[in-house]
């Protein structure tokens, strides 16, 4: 007889997912600002359409080169998780087992973050960024692993929605919170709330969070990302390979135009960065509630094909997006479906990569699955910065270049085959 679910052990695990899900909102909304404001093409491009111009003291950078400093804490991410991750599975003091990456990731990151609003020079602005980059790459992996360490596998998705629920309540709070303190109190107001609410957080998981002693670990042996993609590619069947394309064409439209809305909301649409942070939200807003639905249809219908519904939904908004948005109302719309069809899209990508893998190898599988996301994370970004740049530094070009690649993953999810007995 199976035992009865722990929901209050859930909830208390939430809570590191929700101080995780505060940082990052208030990290990717402001410090776009921050680096680019003061470049006098955006003040051109806003007076000479009649909008307001913003009132922060920035670096006046390009938008090439700002978003590809948006795209540094991916890099770091692409290499110390996974190493991160492998080291806390053989940890164990008087602390725990992830407990410690959390004691020393979590100050670290949050000392660097609430100094990132009051940098008084670029390079200044730039340890910071790396101090908290790195901090958060410290702990962030341990943090996810306790999934597997407190779940048996038969309860992981019911534990994983809960957790994806308290982490989507910290980014509402980044969102909302994090947008009327910057209007009312100023550009460090949302980074000193939001690293006073992670702590609470962190502190809350510390305590009460109960890490098992001994983890049995199914395969002891360490299998490197070059060996996992050379069995894709001697698989006859390719569908693994088309699944992480899709995933890293997809992000990278998806990441770009997220590291940038920010900026395309204050710099094209004369917004204040605390309002466009706001608006910012709603996709978080129609995201978590579409997010149990969409898990449903994929479950009832395939997730391949639930997929490529939102994927043709995503791209023709985002190609709408680029004619249509033209003040608050419009901009508002949008944002409102992107959360829906980014939910049929996000909430099955992970569980289809499981579908064409190996059950024997499910870290492996998931360690593929970030690598593609994690690698669009800095491409899409860094394109879609040099690309603001050569139009112009008009930031409206990203609502095409998404809808470009995100329909390039729907052509390359044409080539998944459904998996005998299976649902995709």
């Amino acid at each position: 007889m199976s035992s009865r679910f722990n929901y209050g052990k859930t909830f208390l695990l939430g809570f590191g997912f929700l101080g995780i899900s505060l940082i990052w909102p208030i990290f990717n909304q402001y410090l776009p600002i921050f680096l680019q404001a003061g470049n006098p093409e955006f003040e051109k491009h806003l007076l000479s359409e009649g909008r307001a111009l913003p009132d922060i003291v920035g670096f006046g950078l390009a938008p090439s080169l700002a978003l590809f400093i948006m795209t540094w804490d991916n890099l770091i991410n692409m290499f110390v998780q996974p190493w991160v991750g492998a080291k806390s599975d053989q940890t164990w003091n008087r602390f725990g087992r992830r407990k410690p990456w959390i004691l020393l990731g979590a100050p670290l990151a949050l000392l660097g973050f609430i100094f990132i609003p009051v940098a008084q020079s670029l390079l200044a602005i730039a340890a910071f960024i790396l101090i908290t980059n790195f901090g958060m790459a410290l702990f962030r992996s341990p943090t996810v692993a306790w999934l597997g360490d407190l779940f048996p596998p038969n309860e992981r998705s019911k534990a994983n929605g809960i957790i994806n629920l308290m982490g989507g309540v910290g980014g509402l709070l980044a969102y909302f919170g994090g947008g009327i303190l910057f209007n009312s109190f100023g550009r460090s107001a949302p980074f000193i709330a939001g690293a006073a609410v992670s702590t609470l957080a962190l502190i809350i998981v510390f305590i009460f969070v109960k890490e098992p002693e001994k983890i049995e670990l199914t395969d002891t042996q360490p299998v490197s990302l070059l060996e996992n993609l050379k069995t894709l590619f001697q698989n006859q069947d390719k569908s693994a390979i088309f699944v992480l394309l899709g995933i890293l064409f997809w992000f990278m439209g998806y990441n770009a135009l997220e590291t940038g809305l920010s900026s395309f909301a204050v710099f094209t649409l004369g917004m204040k960065a605390g309002t466009a942070s706001i608006y910012t939200g709603l996709v978080t807003v129609t995201f978590i509630l579409f997010a149990v639905p969409a898990g449903n249809f994929g479950t009832r219908y395939g997730r391949a094909k639930i997929i490529q519904i939102g994927l043709i939904g995503l791209a023709i908004l985002v190609f709408t997006g680029y004619f249509l948005i033209q003040n608050t109302i419009t901009f508002a719309i949008i944002l409102v479906l992107v959360g829906v069809f980014w939910a049929l899209i996000n909430v099955n990508s992970l569980p289809l990569v499981y579908d064409h893998g190996d059950e024997r190898r499910i870290g492996a599988f998931t360690g593929l699955y970030y690598f593609s996301s994690q690698l669009a994370a800095v491409l899409g970004p860094t394109l879609g910065g040099v690309l603001v740049d050569v139009m112009g530094n008009q930031y409206r070009w990203l609502w095409l270049f998404a809808a470009f690649f995100i329909a390039v993953a729907w052509v390359v999810m044409l080539k998944v085959k459904q998996r005998e007995g299976q649902i995709q």
